[in-house]
Parts: structure tokens; sequence; C-alpha cells
């Protein structure tokens, strides 16, 4: 049980810090739903963005089958130098503020179709792959932990690091969808929130040298 316990926080933590992000635009997303552009282009395009992501990120976990985890681990680099960068970019980015005043010019919007569409409908309109996009173009950081993380974990650590990935994401969808109704907690959160996690980044990619053992490359006496 106690891989299983170390497993859970390591996958909640992986989740929340990538796709903190999510909830920001998701929130923007929600607060401009009309008529033809619905919740469920919406939460359909997050998840499919997200799944692809998560499809590039198994490559990190091949390469964990062929290459020793003393070298796959070295990318642990990667989610420290993604924290640090975070860390030293926190002021400058204005985009939350802008969202928010987006948000909050938005949120009385709330016109939507009565037609019933299927899930095929759904996939198929070009309002979800609106959605799509940005998920991908905000995926970045989640390519740099999840591609170092898969590859230093075995088959029975991703049974559990994937779904909580997934878990979170949809609390993220349900949260934004609420915060469209109070935009100033969503500024609020944007704004502190992100700060925290700059520094669960770099524990990540510590955690992932050290259980990689990778550091013996360097410090082979230790």
């Amino acid at each position: 049980m106690d891989w299983l316990i170390a497993t859970i926080k390591i996958g909640l933590a992986a989740a929340v810090a990538t796709t903190f992000d999510d909830n920001i635009y998701l929130t923007a997303f929600f607060s401009e739903v009309n008529r033809t552009f619905r919740p469920q282009h919406i939460v359909v395009g997050e998840l499919l963005g997200f799944t692809a992501l998560m499809a590039v990120s198994l490559v990190g976990f091949l390469l964990g089958l062929v290459i020793p985890s003393t070298w796959t681990g070295l990318l642990g680099i990667l989610p420290i130098l993604i924290g640090l960068n975070n860390l030293l970019n926190l002021n400058k980015d204005d985009s939350a503020e802008d969202k928010s005043t987006n948000l909050k010019r938005n949120s009385k919007i709330r016109g939507f179709d009565s037609r019933q569409r299927s899930l095929w409908d759904v996939i198929r309109d070009q309002e979800t792959y609106r959605v799509f996009a940005v998920t991908i173009a905000n995926g970045g950081n989640n390519l740099g932990i999840y591609i170092p993380l898969f590859a230093t974990s075995s088959i029975q650590n991703l049974s559990v690091i994937i779904p909580i990935c997934y878990f979170i994401v949809g609390c993220w969808l349900f949260m934004s969808y609420t915060l469209t109704h109070l935009p100033g907690i969503a500024f609020i959160l944007s704004r502190y929130a992100r700060k925290i996690f700059p520094f669960v980044l770099m524990w990540l990619g510590f955690r992932i040298l050290v259980d990689s053992e990778s550091y013996r490359i360097f410090l082979p006496n230790i």
C-alpha cells in the first residue's frame, strides 16, 4: 500500500500543477457560451486535447522500456527548469487579469440552443476544435512533466497516475463552469494559487531524479 499512497501523491501533484492553467482558459470559455458555442464543445474539446497530450507523453513510458531508469530519470531536470522558469515569470504574466476582465464582460451571456446533439455531432463541430487547439497549445508544460514522469513509471504506477490526471481535469471543468457565476473568485485563483505550482513542479523533478537514482551518474559513491 505504500507504493499506492506515494503514487497517488505524485499523480495529484503532477495533475494539479500541470493543468491548473486549464482552469483559467476553461473559465473564460464557459463565460462565452451562447447559442452556437455550448458547454459540450468545451468539455469534449478539453478531453480530446488532453488525451492527445497523454498519448504523446506515453513516448516517455516507451523510452523507459528500452533505456535504463537511471538515464531516463535525468529527464526530471525538465520539471525543475519549467518550475524555475514559471517562478521567474510570475510577475510578467498579465494574461490572467485580461481573462478575468473578459470573464466579467461575458458573464451574463446565457443563450443555449434547445436542440439535442449527439456526441458524434459535438466531436465533428469546429467549435470543439477551438477548445482542442487551445488545450494543445497550452500543453507544453504537460509534456515537459509527463514524459519524464512516465519514463520512470511502471504500468502499475501509470494505472493510478493517468486516471488521477483525468479526474483532476474533470474537476477543473466542473469548477470552471461554476466560476462563470463568480468571476471575482476566478481572478483570485489565477492570481495567487498559481504562485504555489512552480515549487510543486520543482519537487516533482527532484522526486524523479531521486526515485530513479539518476544522481548516482554524477555521484556514484552516494
